[in-house]
């Protein structure tokens, strides 16, 4: 399944169950990843896990 297809099956979603309450969270977490991706190895990380 490509991403656009999962994005479109979660945009759906949302839109039938009326859950819209999960898109800030989701976001989140998409942002979470990014960021502990991103940063994996490089000069950022030790300031990384003083947020956390």
């Amino acid at each position: 399944m490509s991403k656009l297809g999962l994005l479109k099956e979660f945009w759906d979603f949302l839109k039938v169950r009326k859950k819209w309450w999960l898109t800030p969270i989701v976001l989140v977490l998409i942002l979470l990843g990014a960021l502990i991706v991103f940063s994996q190895g490089s000069a950022v990380s030790p300031f990384i896990y003083t947020l956390f």
